[in-house]
Order: C-alpha cells, then structure tokens, then sequence
C-alpha cells in the first residue's frame, strides 16, 4: 500500500441559506470563495503534511450563478509545488437536489505555503504530473508565474489616499474567534467573504437608484494576495473603491488592513483584491450600470491602473473545467 499522500480533495454539501446573497437569487461570491479556500486548504495540508497558510488566489471567474439549495462539489488537485509551496487548483461544481447532475460553476488556481510549528516556511514533498490532465496543468500552473507577479507588483505598486472622489465603502469590525484557524489567525476564505461584502456594499450603493440594484454579483475575482496574517482581535478595515466601470461592469479594488485596537490608526495592508460586479436582470442579461467618469488625480491614475490589470488578466488563457475534472 502507498504511504504517499494525497494529492486531490473532493468535498460534497448542502448550499444553505446562511450561503445566499442578497436578493436571494444565487449563492453569494464570498460564500464560494470561502469554499474554495477550504478545499484548497485540505488539499494542501494533506499533501504537506503541515500547517498552510493561503498566499495567492488567481482569476476567481464565476461563469454562472449557483441557485440557493443547491448540491455543491468542491473538487482541488494539486497541480504544482516549489520547495515549501503548492499551487492548487479548485473548480466549484453545483447540482439540483433532484438530479444530482454537477455543472461547473468556477475554477481558480490557489498558492499554499507550508510552514512548522513556529511559523517558519517548510519544504513540501516535490509533486511529479503523472496522467494527461496533470501534465497540461501543470504547464499552466507555470505559464502563469510570470503574469501573476506583474500583477502583484502593479497592485502593490498604486498608493490609495482620502485624496478621491470615488464612490467607495468602508467595513470595521473586530476579528471574532469564530473564524480562526488553527494558527489563530483569520481563514483566507472569510477573508475573501469580507472582501466580497465590502465590494458588494459599494457597487450596490452605486447603482441604487437603479432596479435590480441590490441584485448586484460579483462575477470576477482576481489578484488576490495574502501579504499578512489576520489574526484574532485585531482591528479589520475593508475598503472597497470603485476605480472604473464599464457599460455593464463595475471594476472595485478591495483593500483589507488591520491593526491593533489599541491603535487603530497604524494600519497594516493585509490582503488585496480586484473585482469585477455586474447588475444581472432576471433573465441572467447584465443591465448598463452608470458611468463614473475620474476627475482628481489619483482617481485618473488608478482607473489607467485597472486598465492595465485587466489588459494582462485577459492575457491569462482560462482553465477549462472539463481539464481540471479529468482524472
């Protein structure tokens, strides 16, 4: 019998209510990033052997809604590992009750981090593609790479200032114990709720004296970098900020730091997103949203900014699903 560890996870549950997002017509984007995130943490902790943290989640692409009450299958495989890293990909499937027919909703790649009892990054056992599909992923585990790097450094790059007159929304809140792991510090997946809620909050009060306004869903999520740990009872600050819209399509970077309540005004850039949201209409269709047109200086440079994100994010070919399934 191999003694090797795994290198796929598959979890299968219930959407709950709790999973809804406002509007009640489709399971909210933070909910299945926050699924994601679990697998993707099995997955990884069951190959390493060890404690992992999230590092990187990369071009979360909601291709379809996923109805409240719906059967859902998270599939992760591990598709490429450095010496203390794992890169993981995860596609989120859903099916009626009734037929338990699973559909691909979205696919992401994760990075996972290993590390030892006192914090300190770990060597993982080296992963080697053994069938079609691992050998094809694995290559665009690579292809990547480079891409995701330009990303990370243009993001980090953008300084964000009260120097704007960007529709834009901000969440305060403490850290409860209820949502730590077992390092006591924040899972990356209710990170990303976090960030979807904040985002959520400021492309509703964007658009909301339009209808269908608080139907608002995030179909796009995509550099997303873990640059520090959350932990327990720290002061959280979620920024979100509209820094361009399209005909159809709000673009919102998302911002979380943290601090110390005791001081509440050094704040540490913990973790960055960009999404994208769209205002669909019943039959699926994205309604025009309103045009916000930048005039201050900062607000100019970081709508050029999006632009340039989203130009290199268009350059990174999708993973099919139907190749993250194969055996």
């Amino acid at each position: 019998m191999s003694t090797s560890p795994d290198d796929r996870v598959t979890l299968r549950f219930l959407a709950t209510p709790a999973d809804t997002a406002a509007g009640g017509r489709s399971v909210a984007a933070g909910s299945v990033m926050e699924w994601i995130d679990k697998a993707g943490y099995a997955c990884a902790v069951g190959w390493a052997g060890a404690y992992c943290v999230t590092a990187y989640v990369g071009n979360v692409r909601h291709r379809r809604p996923i109805p409240p009450g719906s059967l859902i299958e998270v599939r992760a495989r591990i598709v490429h590992t450095g010496r203390s890293s794992m890169h993981v990909v995860v596609t989120v499937s859903s099916a009626e009750v009734h037929t338990r027919a699973y559909t691909p909703a979205t696919t992401c790649l994760l990075i996972f981090v290993a590390k030892d009892a006192d914090g300190r990054t770990t060597p993982v056992p080296p992963w080697t593609p053994v069938s079609r599909s691992d050998q094809k992923l694995a290559v665009a585990a690579l292809e990547r790479i480079e891409t995701r790097a330009q990303i990370k450094s243009l993001m980090l790059d953008e300084e964000y200032t009260d120097a704007t007159d960007a529709p834009r929304t901000t969440l305060r809140f403490l850290v409860p114990t209820g949502v730590v792991n077992f390092g006591g510090k924040a899972h990356g997946g209710t990170v990303m709720r976090w960030i979807d809620e904040a985002a959520y909050a400021c492309a509703v009060a964007w658009v909301g004296a339009e209808p269908l306004a608080d139907h608002a869903i995030g179909v796009y999520s995509g550099g997303i970098h873990f640059l520090a740990p959350v932990r327990i009872g720290d002061l959280v600050e979620v920024h979100a900020r509209i820094i361009l819209t399209g005909p159809h399509s709000m673009h919102i970077s998302t911002r979380v730091s943290t601090a110390d309540p005791r001081t509440p005004d050094r704040l540490t850039l913990t973790t960055q997103c960009l999404s994208v949201f769209v205002v669909p209409d019943d039959s699926g269709v994205a309604l025009p949203v309103p045009a916000w047109q930048p005039a201050r200086a900062e607000d100019v440079r970081l709508h050029g900014h999006a632009g340039e994100i989203v130009r290199l994010r268009e350059s990174i070919v999708p993973l099919a699903a139907s190749l993250t399934l194969e055996p």
